[in-house]
């Protein structure tokens, strides 16, 4: 038996194939491909797995990617089974006004920065942070509903939106500085602090509604360059949504 756990992005697939549909589970392989590189999975890194037993996904790019990575998965028997966000799942509650709209990432990674709380110690409100192609701030109540969140540009559509509305801007990436002193360095701190600013902002929120302190998770490829920057205290988790699969998977395919 063995489960094969599958993350698509706006920009890369990662994927990581488990012993076991479960938390814990030993890894046994995993990788990564930019989208454009998704027709050589076949014939490359997915060729020298064996046939996973149950597959479970997570898809925001999009229906004509995941029909690429079916044909893909092709060289294996196995159903592809694809998240869709729902009212509840895996003891998380979903606040939002039309809960099948919710982004699936957001919906798994939520599940998985929870669950990854309760291991450690009891129940507390928390922000669950996203830093990619865009960033989302999520808010989550000590009793696990899902209160609602935000979603803002990532620092490439922040720079490539600024490029293109304004005459000048085209300067390479700069350093995040308290105070910059020249255009790269003003154009990347405002983006740093922008994304920044708006998980203190949510923080303040949630320790207002809940009474409490909540627990800050931050995930992403891009989770990495905010760290220096960050206002609050935060955890920096690799692989969240991998987290979040895994609880899922747990209770669709136990034995």
């Amino acid at each position: 038996m063995s489960f094969l756990a599958i993350d698509i992005g706006n920009t890369r697939l990662k994927w990581s194939q488990y012993s076991e549909p479960r938390p814990g589970a030993k890894l046994l392989a995993h990788g990564a491909e930019f989208l454009e590189n998704i027709d050589k999975l076949a014939d490359g890194p997915w060729s020298a797995l064996s046939t996973p037993t149950h597959m479970l996904g997570c898809i925001v790019a999009g229906d004509a990617v995941k029909r690429r990575v079916h044909e893909q998965m092709e060289i294996w028997d196995v159903a592809p089974q694809w998240v869709v966000s729902s009212a509840a799942e895996a003891g998380l509650v979903n606040g939002y006004d039309h809960p099948t709209r919710l982004g699936a990432d957001r919906w798994v990674a939520m599940i998985g920065a929870r669950h990854r709380m309760l291991a450690r110690g009891p129940a507390r409100p928390m922000v669950v942070v996203m830093v990619g192609t865009a960033v989302t701030v999520e808010a989550i109540d000590a009793e696990g509903k899902f209160l609602g969140g935000l979603i803002l540009p990532g620092h490439g559509i922040m720079l490539r939106a600024l490029e293109s509305g304004t005459a000048g801007l085209h300067v390479p990436t700069g350093e995040v500085r308290e105070f910059p002193t020249n255009t790269s360095d003003a154009l990347t701190s405002g983006g740093t602090y922008a994304i920044a600013g708006a998980v203190e902002r949510m923080v303040q929120h949630v320790r207002m509604h809940c009474g409490a302190e909540p627990v800050c998770t931050m995930t992403g490829g891009a989770g990495w360059k905010m760290a220096p920057s960050m206002s609050v205290a935060f955890e920096l988790v690799d692989n969240l949504i991998f987290d979040g699969l895994l609880e899922m998977a747990k209770l669709r395919f136990a034995a």
